[in-house]
């Protein structure tokens, strides 16, 4: 039989690891509960092997395993707590609360499991103030600026509920998908980058080291020179001379301009900018409109009010201008407008949106459309940024060879003055 290597919890909210022969993965998972143990993770032995838990089972402690449970072990990572670590304690506890773990005895076992000493310090805290009474949704409010008014108003409905761990493995779905959203925008701009960056320093080397070794063969013809070699030559010889300062004055230039688009006229400026560009303003205003959809759809389908979910989506909304069309949604259905009315009123939504809006309104399934809505309007940012990579990577392209090819001729067309006059 394959081996499998573990790691679980304990009833007394221990983490331990350990590992057991089985006919299979659900075989593994059941013997491990008929010993009274939660399941965290189950590994075939390859699996095991690349993510580490097998190398961490093999040298833990002889002590633990003469008891029969081997610790992992950790890794120490001193980084504050991130989005990424927000969203895996969330899993894991959704996982543990699933198996009828107590919500004080689940975040025990996080703390165990924690690789970083801050998520622990964390989770230290929410467990003492769930220990004094405190509910989960209230000791989460302290750390508003880490988990934001969306997840902490999930938590509580939950509460209000009583289905903690099926809240949390929505908030789980809800999480990966703005993440993936959110990471699939950030790839489409590696390549583009990468291109601008190579297209940067081609010139450099071409300016600064490629054409000041023509300036001797040249310096005798002067005006004979063609008037492409000369404008080349001078900007060779000004960026050998002042190569530094110029250097200087664009970094100086580039942190005062990123400085003023963090404020918030700045902001303002690039964000309404942004929006009229050609093809990018498109994808923009999908993205926004596809977090708050999300947002909101998700929201309501876990009994969030209609007032307090639209204020919350309004908020997951990046762009200002956006956001100053959304916010009047929410006055609108305060005073008894139709939800389909506020939305259409902000001008920002497409045909389409409007009309699943008016269905789930009619229907009474407002949080389904809105999700429906998400997941339309994703996959158009998607394809979106398909097609604007198609044309912008071959333009960048060009663009960087006619850089680099004029520089060439200017240097050839001298090098032929040079013949002439010779000859």
């Amino acid at each position: 039989m394959p081996d499998f290597f573990w790691r679980a919890a304990a009833a007394d909210g221990n983490v331990v690891t350990g590992q057991l022969s089985a006919v299979s993965e659900v075989a593994a998972i059941r013997q491990l509960r008929s010993q009274g143990l939660t399941p965290l993770a189950v590994q075939d032995a390859e699996q095991a092997a690349r993510t580490g838990m097998a190398q961490a089972v093999q040298t833990a402690a002889p002590t633990a395993a003469s008891a029969g449970f081997r610790p992992a072990k950790v890794r120490v990572d001193k980084s504050p707590v991130k989005s990424k670590d927000v969203l895996a304690f969330t899993s894991e506890l959704a996982i543990m609360l699933r198996a009828g773990l107590a919500l004080d005895n689940a975040l025990r076992v996080l703390i165990e499991m924690s690789y970083k000493p801050a998520v622990g310090e964390l989770l230290q805290g929410i467990l003492e103030a769930v220990k004094g009474g405190t509910p989960l949704s209230r000791a989460l409010q302290a750390h508003a600026d880490l988990f934001g008014d969306f997840y902490i108003n999930m938590v509580r409905s939950g509460e209000a509920s009583g289905q903690m761990s099926g809240v949390l493995d929505r908030l789980v779905e809800h999480l990966e998908r703005q993440r993936a959203l959110r990471e699939s925008v950030i790839s489409a701009t590696i390549y583009p980058a990468i291109l601008v960056t190579v297209a940067i320093i081609s010139l450099v080397v071409m300016l600064g080291f490629v054409v000041p070794q023509f300036e001797k063969l040249f310096a005798e013809m002067g005006d004979a020179l063609p008037a492409p070699t000369r404008i080349v030559m001078g900007l060779g010889k000004a960026f050998t001379q002042y190569g530094l300062v110029i250097g200087i004055a664009a970094v100086g230039l580039g942190w005062l301009v990123a400085r003023w688009l963090r404020s918030p006229s700045g902001r303002s400026w690039w964000q309404a900018r942004l929006l009229r560009l050609p093809l990018v303003g498109s994808i923009a205003l999908k993205y926004q409109l596809t977090l708050f959809s999300r947002s909101l759809g998700t929201l309501l389908g876990n009994g969030v009010p209609m007032l307090t979910a639209l204020h919350i989506a309004t908020d997951t909304v990046g762009n200002v201008v956006l956001q100053q069309s959304l916010v009047r949604v929410a006055p609108i259905v305060k005073e008894g407008g139709r939800v389909v009315q506020a939305i259409q009123s902000t001008g920002i939504f497409e045909p389409l949106a409007i009309n699943l809006v008016r269905v789930g309104e009619e229907t009474g399934r407002v949080g389904p459309m809105m999700l429906e809505l998400a997941a339309i309007l994703n996959r158009e940012v998607e394809t979106g940024i398909k097609r604007l990579l198609t044309l912008v990577e071959p333009v960048l392209i060009l663009v960087l060879g006619v850089l680099i090819a004029a520089i060439i001729v200017s240097i050839l067309m001298g090098i032929l003055s040079v013949n002439d006059l010779a000859v």
